[in-house]
């Protein structure tokens, strides 16, 4: 498989940046850019996006279960 696009430094600096709440974030290259993101939550969306691709380019099971609840205790 194919090594994933965004690099464990792409996504350290992403990180950084929702935790300290500044929607731009500079990536070292190659290439090198900044990137000024319209909200936290578009930034979290492209953060679970960028490990979800790790993920699968390590091998990982993508496998997800959906769960509800009527609202009834047991």
């Amino acid at each position: 498989m194919a090594d994933p696009f965004w690099t464990d430094a792409h996504i350290a600096a992403l990180k950084a940046a929702v935790a300290s709440g500044v929607l731009s974030v500079s990536y070292n290259g190659p290439p090198a850019q900044t990137v000024t993101y319209q909200s936290l939550a578009e930034m979290r969306a492209l953060l679970a996006e960028m490990r979800q691709e790790k993920a699968v380019a390590a091998g990982a099971s993508t496998t997800r279960y959906a769960t509800f609840s009527r609202g009834f205790g047991r």
